[in-house]
């Protein structure tokens, strides 16, 4: 049975002051906690229907069984997933030096919880390890994004910084480290030169990149649009104005692995 204080505690955990006081958060969905429990975040308590079977033998995690009721008390979810885990935010040291030889994301004012969960998602898929974030993008630990990373927030780190200090400091300890862009009036991101190495920057969903952060822009790159390019007579409409935040991120992820595979620079 779940205790009424309990509830109410795990409850707390859905406002963004009471993650950050209580260094925990909330992951929801058996794919997500088993995901948690085969990394290196800690899982602190495991709340399941009867019907859900866990393997923790080894993972040394308190599994309180609760009815299904109880679970949607206590739930994000419109329809509750079978089990709730507690899980102990972790703590990533930033350090820029050490991102300068591989690929990494940067990701400057993403407001949708949805479009940074997926960029997770897309960043695990792509095998980029570590996501930067300017300090008013979306909170990480917010369920929606949680949701949204499909199980991706346990293999990959997220950071939270000044933007253009992090960049500063890139520049001063590796000059030739590139930043590419996304930005409309870039370069066909097909007839760029694209290294292995450096940091794509994502820009805002609706404003794009940030003009204090554009300097630090070394490449700017686009996906080029295959759509109508006049307006329809009827309509006044040509083609999407432009690509969601996260479907521009898998397609240009893309590429560059693509890139790389076929050692093509």
């Amino acid at each position: 049975m779940l205790a009424k204080n309990e509830a109410k505690f795990i409850n707390s955990l859905k406002l963004k002051k009471n993650r950050e006081s209580e260094g925990l958060f909330i992951a929801e969905g058996v794919k997500i906690v088993n995901d948690l429990l085969h990394s290196g975040i800690k899982v602190r308590q495991i709340y399941s229907s009867r019907n859900f079977q866990l393997s923790i033998f080894n993972y040394h995690v308190d599994v309180i069984r609760i009815k299904e009721n109880e679970l949607a008390r206590i739930s994000s979810l419109n329809s509750p997933n079978e089990v709730l885990a507690i899980c102990e935010i972790p703590t990533y040291k930033l350090v820029p030096a050490q991102l300068t030889d591989c690929l990494s994301l940067a990701l400057d004012t993403i407001q949708d919880p949805g479009n940074l969960g997926t960029m997770i998602r897309i960043a695990d898929w792509f095998g980029i390890e570590n996501i930067v974030c300017s300090e008013d993008t979306v909170e990480v630990y917010n369920s929606k994004v949680i949701q949204a990373t499909m199980g991706s927030i346990s293999r990959v780190k997220v950071h939270y910084t000044n933007l253009p200090g992090f960049f500063e400091s890139v520049r001063s300890g590796a000059p030739d480290v590139p930043v590419y862009g996304a930005v409309l009036d870039g370069k066909s991101l097909y007839e760029s030169n694209l290294a292995g190495k450096g940091f794509i920057l994502i820009g805002n969903e609706s404003r794009g990149i940030s003009p204090e952060l554009l300097p630090f822009v070394t490449d700017k790159i686009c996906i080029p649009s295959y759509g109508v390019q006049t307006p329809d007579q009827k309509t006044g409409i040509s083609t999407a104005e432009s690509l969601n935040a996260a479907i521009a991120t898998s397609i240009i992820c893309s590429e560059f692995r693509r890139r790389s595979r076929n050692h093509v620079q």
